[in-house]
């Protein structure tokens, strides 16, 4: 895929493709972690491979790098909902890495230019660029969920994350994701080795809160590109098809509320309605009133009921 620059000046869209080392290491993060979620129920029925610390640890290491997702990468990152004190920046960066879902860097360059060309050409994840039709959809649906990831294609970093770039600390995070990819397997068995004093609950933490948690989250995190820009509701105006679907939110930390995320990118709460529930907002909140995010851009009544208000015109 060829883009150019959309206005006079600005750098391309898209900075070369990937070489072959760098393709081979994306069927590894992804195919991976996939297989040990196939193989997770059977394993767990026939030869007992699941205990009770495998699920504590697994749900401790989920809810650290699934909060680094959406209020690192995604909420911080990517659209300044908040400003961050340097600790909880760096630490913020770290934990999303633990998710093993790419360096921050290079995953806010591809989530901005999602944002910048949404479900049209040049949206690096959208399931509507191949069309309405039942094939179509169904094409795009495999699209974003996965198939995007296979795209050779580069995010110029350069043209959608020079903050990020300029800044020292976040380069050098970026540049240890080999670590922290290694470290959310390894940290994961240790801590279940340690808890029942045996090399067998180190191998089933490394099975359960390693592997298959970094695969549940890749599968809730790919979701919200996929299944929130097909169905469920569109309170807010938006220039796109993205939706709410309320039964991922909870596993999402608030992502799947993604309508009025795509109608106000900035907003710090996702979940605005009564009874959604937004546990990447709660953290925001946590982190706010321990001092250590301050300008945070929580919603005003007016500027719902404006979007509101488009939506229905």
């Amino acid at each position: 895929m060829t883009l150019a620059a959309d206005r006079p000046g600005a750098k391309p869209v898209l900075a070369g493709t990937r070489g072959l080392p760098q393709q081979l290491g994306v069927y590894v993060f992804v195919f991976v972690p996939l297989a040990a979620l196939l193989a997770a129920i059977p394993l767990a029925v026939t030869v007992g491979f699941l205990g009770w610390a495998d699920v504590a640890v697994g749900a401790v290491f989920y809810a650290v790098s699934c909060l680094g997702i959406t209020v690192g990468y995604h909420r911080y990152f990517t659209h300044g909902s908040f400003k961050a004190a340097r600790g909880l920046k760096i630490a913020l960066a770290v934990a999303g890495s633990l998710a093993m879902q790419g360096p921050v860097i290079k995953w806010v360059a591809d989530h901005r230019r999602h944002h910048a060309f949404s479900d049209k050409a040049g949206d690096p994840h959208s399931p509507w660029l191949f069309g309405t039709g039942t094939r179509a959809l169904a094409r795009g649906f495999w699209h974003s969920h996965t198939g995007w990831l296979f795209d050779r294609d580069l995010t110029n970093e350069e043209r959608f994350t020079p903050d990020l770039l300029a800044d020292a600390d976040l380069r050098r995070v970026d540049s240890l994701f080999g670590l922290w990819s290694a470290l959310t397997l390894l940290l994961p068995a240790l801590v279940g080795g340690l808890v029942t004093w045996s090399w067998w609950g180190a191998l089933t933490a490394l099975f359960w809160a390693g592997l298959v948690r970094v695969a549940l989250l890749h599968h809730v995190t790919w979701s919200i590109n996929s299944i929130c820009h097909m169905w469920g509701e569109r309170p807010f105006a938006a220039r796109d098809r993205s939706a709410n679907v309320w039964w991922l939110a909870v596993l999402s930390a608030g992502e799947s509320w993604h309508n009025l995320h795509h109608a106000d990118p900035t907003c710090a709460r996702h979940g605005v309605g009564k009874g959604q529930i937004d546990l990447s907002a709660v953290t925001i909140r946590v982190f706010e009133k321990l001092g250590w995010a301050t300008r945070v851009r929580w919603p005003t009544t007016k500027r719902l009921e404006r979007l509101e208000r488009l939506a229905g015109e």
